[in-house]
């Protein structure tokens, strides 16, 4: 799929760097309130991950099946954290056991749900895998969970 050669060929790092820049700009905004939060899905959930652990002034993370960070840098997450996992996506979730340890282990502010019988990308509407019960059931979610967070 086009989409996935696309992917291989961008430098993560860098994308990461401008995520992080993007973050810096919106806090700085005369418009804003000063709380920014991220929220992505597949590499973007991994991308949240990241946030997380290099933003200390980051108000929320919401990732989607996102690629967990490695479980020496949950030391520095402060941001509250909600996670939604595909219960079929045993490439993601294999790194969940190993991340929820070390969240708990570090006391870190963190909710994670696993829906059950879907596969990774649930939420997009463009795919066979999508799954409108899930996908409303976690868009809910995330916005309440914003509502709490971003206030």
């Amino acid at each position: 799929d086009e989409g996935r050669a696309m992917q291989r060929t961008l430098d993560r790092e860098k994308l990461t760097e401008d995520f992080i820049a993007a973050f810096h700009y919106l806090k700085a905004d005369g418009e804003s309130n000063g709380k920014v939060a991220a929220v992505g899905f597949c590499y973007g959930g991994g991308v949240c991950n990241a946030m997380a652990v290099r933003l200390p002034d980051l108000a929320a993370s919401v990732p989607f099946y996102g690629l967990q960070p490695s479980s020496g840098d949950v030391a520095w997450i402060e941001a509250p954290l909600l996670l939604h996992y595909a219960g079929l996506d045993k490439r993601i979730n294999k790194g969940w056991p190993a991340y929820e340890a070390a969240l708990k282990k570090a006391g870190k502010d963190y909710t994670a749900h696993i829906y059950p019988g879907v596969n990774h990308g649930f939420h997009n509407d463009t795919t066979p895998r999508y799954d409108k019960a899930a996908a409303e059931l976690a868009w809910g979610r995330t916005i309440d969970f914003f509502k709490q967070t971003l206030r």
